[in-house]
């Protein structure tokens, strides 16, 4: 089975009902952090800005965020990052008539209009089969691993289990990993599972609670903290496997950003929220998909910053977004958020990712 992606269909803004639409309006942000009245907020689809007779497509961007022209390109700037007199696009309106054009469907096959309106299980629950959806992804990570950027999103659970470990191992050595986002719960329980076999205090393969064994996961990020930094405790020979171990070893970024409620943390945790969120965005930016499972925060501040689209050497392709969790809450509450491009699979997140690991090998 050969993989291609699906082509974009621009707007046709040559047609008639395009031509008699007026220019975006802009006024520079009044103050830093401060968008002008009536600032149009962006959306995670492709979105045009009528500029001095031409429809300039903003190249990358992500929901709740605010165009700005900058030397003839549109930027898609946070409002924290808004710099006084920046020129921001107005326009609640988003079928051209304010300037600005959303366009949702640019990859949608033909042929749409005649699927039925009434038909039983389309949504997504743990009563679907997954079966199509695996057999897709496996040929998309195969086809990205060349061609693409494929970021992966985790929660601890994904570290709990020596077998999920052990296959996500396998997909970062065999290149299916290019940057991986989490949190400190991640990293400190894949580390203490390599370090001391267990996560949480629970052996990784029987699932057994040890003694004393709620002082693992702590000690594990003191001694990571007496050695410096993550490397330099792989360095010592403390850990020789694991998803870190692995990222340390292959030269694939992580991020690893804080929260309230974190232990420690480790030394490479992001303790401000805005530094956590750029160095997150850093690497979205470079996604072409992106795989998000078992965590529900994460999994939406990054859903967040997601478009559905990227421009890729001048190609508009579409970038694709799952999410994996055993809760059918947690994975509908991020399309209820705004990433209405989402994928989702209702599952088990260590299942998935050992299918994956061995799904990519066939």
């Amino acid at each position: 089975m050969s993989f291609s992606l699906p082509e974009y269909h621009a707007p046709n803004f040559s047609l008639s009902r395009f031509q008699s639409l007026p220019q975006v309006r802009f006024l520079p942000a009044p103050k830093d952090g401060v968008a002008p009245d009536g600032y149009h907020a962006t959306t995670i689809f492709p979105e045009y800005f009528h500029v001095d007779g031409q429809w300039l497509l903003a190249q990358e961007s992500r929901m709740d965020c605010v165009a700005v022209l900058k030397s003839g390109h549109i930027e898609t700037v946070e409002f924290r990052n808004l710099k006084a007199g920046d020129l921001v696009a107005l326009g609640r309106s988003e079928d051209g008539s304010e300037g600005v054009y959303v366009h949702p469907d640019g990859f949608s096959p033909t042929g749409e209009e005649n699927k039925e309106t009434f038909s039983f299980r389309q949504g997504r629950s743990r009563e679907t089969a997954y079966s199509k959806d695996y057999d897709f992804l496996y040929e998309l990570l195969r086809h990205e691993r060349d061609h693409g950027h494929i970021l992966w999103v985790m929660g601890p659970a994904c570290a709990f289990d020596a077998d999920s470990r052990a296959a996500f191992a396998t997909l970062i050595r065999g290149g299916f990993v290019h940057g991986l986002l989490a949190g400190n719960a991640l990293a400190t329980h894949d580390l203490e599972a390599g370090y001391l076999h267990t996560a949480l205090g629970q052996d990784i393969y029987t699932q057994e609670s040890l003694p004393n064994g709620h002082y693992h996961h702590i000690d594990t990020i003191n001694a990571v903290r007496l050695a410096g930094s993550i490397p330099a405790f792989l360095d010592s020979g403390a850990v020789k496997d694991g998803i870190i171990y692995e990222c340390v070893k292959k030269g694939v970024p992580f991020v690893l950003a804080g929260s309230i409620r974190d232990d420690g943390p480790l030394p490479e945790v992001y303790a401000d929220v805005y530094a956590a969120q750029d160095a997150m965005r850093a690497e979205v930016r470079k996604a072409t998909t992106v795989i998000c499972m078992a965590s529900a925060l994460h999994t939406i501040a990054t859903g967040n910053m997601t478009p559905s689209y990227r421009v890729v050497d001048g190609v508009v392709r579409p970038l694709y977004f799952y999410s994996v969790d055993v809760s059918e809450f947690a994975v509908n509450k991020l399309r209820d958020r705004g990433s209405l491009a989402v994928r989702t699979l209702v599952t088990n997140a260590q299942d998935f990712i050992v299918h994956v690991s061995r799904g990519v090998a066939q």
